[in-house]
């Protein structure tokens, strides 16, 4: 079973609004802390938001708090991530990762989707 299988993404309207999701096998769900990462054109890849396994949420950095938001959903063992009012910096890879729990530091990583943001 692919412990961590990603959805999403595609082609959005700037000041749209987007979900990825982060299917996880049921023993990662349970046990692992699961993050987001994106990653621009040219750019590192950087984390955007993780939440640990009692569904506390921490964010990257001030402007993604306003406009990203994390979730698990227990019932489908799924993580989400949820993007409005998208701009034109948003465009890039999203990476659905287990990590450290506490930590920005990936253990595994998910296959990645697309997000692209035209004006």
């Amino acid at each position: 079973q692919v412990p961590l299988m990603q959805s999403g993404g595609g082609s959005v309207q700037a000041g749209g609004s987007l979900r990825l999701a982060c299917k996880a096998s049921t023993s990662v769900y349970r046990n692992e802390c699961l993050g987001w990462f994106r990653q621009a054109l040219g750019q590192e890849r950087e984390g955007v938001a993780r939440i640990d396994t009692a569904g506390i949420a921490t964010y990257g950095g001030v402007p993604v708090k306003d406009r990203f938001t994390i979730s698990r959903d227990n019932a489908e063992t799924t993580v989400y991530l949820d993007i409005n009012n998208l701009q034109a910096e948003d465009s890039g890879w999203y990476y659905c990762a287990a990590v450290v729990c506490g930590t920005w530091r990936p253990k595994y990583w998910g296959l990645g989707a697309r997000v692209t943001v035209s004006s």
